[in-house]
């Protein structure tokens, strides 16, 4: 922390601009020290100066715009320096070379995000929202983010953290007086707060399937026997045609992987290859990717042929290819040749009527009733985007862990357990909520988190 770190700021490679960003103790002098224009260290906060840097033979590398931050009033918390060159990878680097030698050192990735968190200008959860916030690929994964970077998980935690802290001092000074069996903490009061963080935790745990497929995006693998029309409905989902249509079995034989975006989720759409016992090498290996793909998928859409396929054909293929973690949609297709197939003919233990889905692929008819039953499949009925949604994983195991300790609590109470009890799963509980926003956190946790960052970030 007592270091001033460097970084580039922006992508790699030739552009119109690179920013270089520098924040520490000796952010601005280091820049004034080879910027020729304005006194930086006489300048005000946020303020932005044209002028040029000089290295030690006073030849120019640039004309630059510097960007100044006094801190505390910046992104890190310190001084904070922006300087924006003219894209060349040699100036940038001549530029980042000279502050070297000035006396910065190279940032690592996520370490002013980091010195940020550490300064306390946001907390944990807030931190790791600003590296969804650059990943994000899709409208619902981006605003799922910008809540998060407001503090949409951490402030509702927060409050009644506190609450539940308030209580655990009660607790805890209980405890001196234990020999003179006196309660500070009224139990009922005590009752309904733990229901009511039970209440939140439930909520926003609740929201993670929904948080966590914005975030990840959706593995949804197309299996079926050959000609059952599996690339047909590849591009009638993506409204192109992306896939080789034939009457040939066997055309597919590598899968072929594209990205649908339904509402806000990102779907990875994998064609595969017909399962059926392969007439030479080539489609066996396109077979056996098949099997793969399915195991690897979080949705798995098993489309059959009306015409062709008999009940005991798709129990079969069904009890060949599914596993405990895929959900199921069973994809009737062709129904504009044989439309007197109904679920009831087909109906066996591997899926309900909910699961089942008639279309004509080739005609694009149900297509949009497709997409809408893979969105709820995905999300849950009662899925909303209005309050806090949880999409990190690290956050939702810390809930998980909180919910065991408060539900302790409640159990506690309930068998009327001595105080020392009560008070430990309070603390329990209090810990993992606390590793959330980030008031308990670890060396080992905070490089985990931050490691994964771009340097400049």
């Amino acid at each position: 922390m007592s270091d001033t770190i460097i970084a580039l700021a922006t992508p790699p490679g030739v552009g119109a601009i690179g920013v270089i960003r520098l924040s520490g103790p000796t952010a601005i002098q280091l820049v004034d020290a080879v910027f020729h224009g304005k006194k930086l260290s006489e300048q005000a906060s946020h303020t932005i100066h044209f002028g040029s840097i000089r290295d030690e033979k006073d030849q120019i590398l640039d004309e630059v715009l510097v960007s100044l931050f006094i801190g505390p009033r910046s992104y890190t918390g310190e001084h904070v320096v922006e300087i924006s060159c003219h894209g060349s990878n040699y100036i940038i680097q001549e530029l980042i070379r000279l502050f070297i030698r000035k006396g910065a050192r190279l940032a690592q990735p996520g370490e002013f995000t980091m010195r940020a968190f550490l300064n306390g200008r946001m907390d944990l959860s807030q931190a790791e929202a600003v590296a969804d916030l650059i990943a994000s690929n899709s409208a619902a994964a981006q605003q799922v983010a910008i809540k998060q970077l407001r503090g949409g998980i951490s402030s509702e935690i927060k409050k009644l953290r506190q609450e539940l802290i308030d209580f655990a001092s009660l607790i805890e000074l209980e405890l001196d007086f234990g020999e003179e069996d006196v309660e500070f903490a009224n139990r009922d009061q005590l009752r309904a707060l733990v229901q009511k963080l039970l209440r939140l935790i439930h909520k926003l745990s609740d929201s993670f399937q929904l948080g966590n497929a914005i975030k990840e995006g959706v593995n949804t693998v197309i299996a079926g026997r050959p000609n059952a029309g599996k690339s047909t409905l590849l591009n009638a989902l993506l409204n192109e045609d992306r896939a080789i249509v034939s009457e040939i079995p066997g055309t597919t034989r590598d899968t072929i992987e594209e990205s649908l975006n339904i509402q806000g989720i990102q779907f990875r759409i994998i064609d595969t290859a017909g399962i059926r016992e392969a007439s030479d090498a080539i489609e066996a290996i396109g077979v056996q990717k098949t099997l793969e793909k399915v195991r690897q998928s979080a949705v798995l859409i098993y489309l059959f042929d009306v015409i062709r396929t008999q009940p005991a054909e798709l129990e079969a293929d069904l009890a060949q290819l599914l596993h405990d973690e895929t959900q199921l949609l069973v994809v009737a297709n062709k129904m504009d040749l044989n439309p007197y197939t109904e679920y009831k003919h087909y109906a066996n233990p591997h899926f309900t009527a909910e699961q089942w889905i008639p279309i004509s692929a080739s005609n694009e008819m149900n297509i949009e009733y497709l997409k809408e039953r893979l969105y709820q499949t995905v999300v849950g009925q009662e899925a909303s985007m209005d309050g806090a949604v949880v999409s990190n994983a690290r956050h939702y195991e810390a809930l998980l862990r909180a919910q065991t300790s408060l539900e302790a609590v409640i159990q506690g109470l309930d068998n009327a357990v001595t105080t020392d009890f009560v008070a430990m799963d309070i603390r329990h509980a209090l810990a993992y909520l606390g590793e959330i926003t980030g008031e308990i956190s670890t060396e080992d946790l905070l490089d985990n988190i931050f490691s994964r960052f771009c340097i400049g970030k």
